[in-house]
């Protein structure tokens, strides 16, 4: 078999495993937030979860917050980036795959350009999008896909940037609850 055909084959596994995870994380839903019992493998499973959706957005910072109260934030927030980071390697594949379904936005066009330009600002962009809770990470995910960006350089530095902003909720989460409930 030919390294095209392989790699088109990959494409379309990449695609066809994004959506199964998309669909079956929109059927369980609501089972999310019972993960919190089973502690800070919870944490990294709830966070995998929320991040594995491509635009459909599962509340996982919220989740964090009021886990950041019950657990020690600073770990709640390496597991929840450790989990958001994998999780985001869905984004990753989509772009991977190749598939168009962002193409036509003028802010993935924007980020495809700014990530192309550099390596430095490609991971830049990566940990600075995955800091901040936004709309446009998943955007930033298939463009590192798109651009081939090496996966475990994507994961490494979307693993820093979430496990950043997961820090700033889970003790925003335990700081804010220790207030109201003593």
């Amino acid at each position: 078999m030919s390294s095209d055909r392989r790699l088109k084959i990959l494409r379309i596994l990449s695609l066809v495993f994004v959506v199964g995870i998309v669909a079956f994380i929109y059927f369980f839903r609501r089972q999310l937030p019972e993960l919190a019992r089973y502690g800070y493998a919870g944490v990294f499973m709830i966070t995998l979860i929320a991040n594995a959706t491509v635009f459909v957005p599962i509340p996982g910072v919220m989740i964090v917050f009021a886990l950041g109260g019950v657990f020690q934030p600073w770990v709640t927030a390496i597991f929840a980036g450790l989990g958001g980071a994998t999780g985001e390697l869905s984004g990753y594949l989509l772009g991977f795959s190749g598939q168009g379904l962002a193409e036509r936005s003028a802010t993935y066009q924007r980020l495809l350009e700014w990530m192309g330009k550099n390596q430095k600002f490609r991971d830049l962009a990566v940990l600075a999008l995955a800091a901040i809770p936004n709309p446009i990470f998943d955007l930033a995910g298939i463009a590192a896909g798109t651009l081939k960006v090496p996966i475990y350089r994507f994961w490494f530095f979307c693993s820093i940037g979430s496990i950043i902003k997961y820090m700033i909720f889970g003790y925003a989460g335990k700081t804010l609850l220790k207030f109201f409930f003593g």
